[in-house]
C-alpha cells in the first residue's frame, strides 16, 4: 500500500453530525469512505479553517477539539474524537515543508466532522497542517510537491474544504454557474496530462463564475496542496447536492 489523498467538501458547520437532511448524501459518502479506502497508518489533514503565514502543524500529543461554529445546539460542543498526534510524522512535515510547530490549538470542525463519520473508532493517528494566508494556489500546490516522498508510507492525505463555497447563494440546486465551475474543477482533476491539471488549477480563477463560486478561496486551496501531492489524474468519488448545491470530491492513489 502506498499513499491515498482525498479532497473532500466538509459540509456546514456540525450539520452532519446533526441529521441535516440537506446533509445525507455527503455523510452516505463519508460513512463509507473508509471502505473505499485502505486502512491507513496516519491520516494527514489539510483544513479550510487553519490559516498561517507559513505552513503550520499541531504538535500536541491529544490535542482537543476546536468548536469553530457558532449558533449550534449545545450537543455540537460536546463532540469528542480522542484520536492522537502523530508527532513523529508531523515534525517530518515541518522540516519538508519548512514550517513551524503549533502547541494548544485543537483539531477544528474541517478535521473531526469527516473523520467522525468516516474513522469512529479515532484509533488512527492524525496530523493537521495549516493552509497559509497568501492564499496563493501555486503555493498551496508547492506544498503538495514538497510532501513527495511520503508518498511510499501508508498515509492518508485528506484536503478538507468544500468545492463551492459561497455563503449567500447555497440551496440553488439548479445554478448553472456552479454547474459550470464544478465541470472545470472535474475537468482538472481528471486530466491526464498533469501540467495542464496544474495550470488549470493555479489559473482557477480563470474558470467560470470562479469568484461567483469562491468568494474567498480558503475552502479551494487544500484541493491545490492535494493535487500537488498527487500530480496524477484523479478520480471523482461524489458528485451530489449538499446543502441544495452540487459539491465533489476527488481521489487520487
Amino acid at each position: 500500500m502506498s499513499a491515498q489523498i482525498v479532497y473532500l467538501s466538509h459540509g456546514g458547520g456540525p450539520l452532519p453530525l446533526l441529521g441535516d437532511a440537506n446533509h445525507r448524501s455527503m455523510v452516505r459518502f463519508m460513512q463509507g469512505l473508509g471502505g473505499l479506502l485502505q486502512r491507513p497508518k496516519a491520516i494527514v489533514v489539510f483544513s479550510a479553517h487553519w490559516e498561517e503565514a507559513r505552513p503550520t502543524v499541531i504538535v500536541d500529543e491529544r490535542p482537543p477539539l476546536l468548536y469553530d461554529y457558532y449558533g449550534f445546539p449545545p450537543e455540537s460542543y460536546t463532540y469528542a474524537y480522542p484520536a492522537v498526534c502523530d508527532v513523529a510524522l508531523a515534525r517530518r512535515i515541518i522540516g519538508l515543508l519548512d514550517g513551524e510547530e503549533k502547541r494548544g490549538r485543537g483539531w477544528d470542525h474541517g478535521v473531526f466532522i469527516p473523520l467522525m463519520l468516516a474513522y469512529p473508532d479515532a484509533s488512527i493517528p492524525i496530523v493537521q497542517v495549516s493552509q497559509l494566508r497568501s492564499l496563493d494556489a501555486g503555493e498551496h500546490y508547492r506544498m503538495g510537491e514538497n510532501l513527495r516522498s511520503l508518498l511510499k508510507e501508508e498515509i492518508l492525505f485528506i484536503g478538507s474544504g468544500f468545492s463551492f463555497h459561497n455563503m449567500r447563494a447555497f440551496g440553488e440546486r439548479e445554478d448553472g454557474r456552479n454547474e459550470a465551475f464544478q465541470d472545470y474543477l472535474v475537468t482538472a482533476c481528471t486530466h491526464t496530462d498533469v501540467e495542464v491539471q496544474k495550470q488549470m488549477l493555479i489559473d482557477w480563477q480563470s474558470a467560470p463564475s470562479a469568484r461567483y463560486c469562491h468568494p474567498r478561496e480558503e475552502h479551494l486551496l487544500s484541493l491545490h496542496i492535494c493535487a500537488g501531492l498527487a500530480q496524477s489524474a484523479g478520480r471523482v468519488i461524489f458528485d451530489d447536492a449538499i446543502m441544495g448545491t452540487r459539491g465533489t470530491a476527488y481521489f487520487w492513489d
